[in-house]
């Protein structure tokens, strides 16, 4: 148990530090922003208890935003992100449901079924993070390309990412 919770606390603070002073850094045209750090919500263990989601989820939004200077915009996002986790891991189980100690990613359940769960919650994360942005639909479809574009990106270093852990 101990050593869980420090691996999910390592995962944290270094899916923060890439966030922070890397991925921040990198814009390309005002559209494409990464978000990695979606990456700690997506794969926290499937036992664990909402209230604990959901402060975890808020957790690393607040922890970005102090870094970025966001009031607020990355914890709505990441808390939308958590609370819409369970519902959605409800509607994908497999079958059989879910065995104990299992994590949802690549290794576990397969590459397509890891896609289609991550690029739900990026897309719902990314929606809620870009329409607060600008908080208003004025430029709707400008706002839209964006939340594409930077979901696919964010999707991509996703997918690297467990590709790396896999090779490991």
């Amino acid at each position: 148990m101990i050593k869980e919770i420090s691996k999910h606390t390592g995962t944290f603070f270094l899916l923060l530090l890439i966030q922070v002073l890397i991925l921040n850094h990198i814009e390309f045209s005002g559209f494409i922003n990464g978000y990695l750090y979606v990456l700690f919500i997506l794969t926290l263990p499937f036992e664990t208890p909402k209230w604990l989601l959901l402060f975890a989820s808020f957790a690393m939004g607040i922890s970005v935003d102090i870094f970025c200077q966001t009031m607020g915009i990355h914890a709505f996002a990441a808390l939308c992100m958590g609370f819409f986790r369970p519902y959605l891991l409800e509607v994908i189980a497999p079958r059989e449901g879910y065995d104990i100690g299992v994590k949802p990613d690549v290794n576990s359940f397969g590459f397509y079924w890891f896609l289609k769960y991550a690029t739900i919650l990026v897309l719902a994360h990314h929606i809620v993070l870009f329409y607060t942005e600008t908080f208003t639909f004025h430029q709707f479809f400008f706002t839209f390309l964006r939340v594409i574009l930077s979901t696919v990106f964010t999707l991509i270093l996703i997918v690297l990412s467990q590709l790396l852990i896999l090779k490991r």
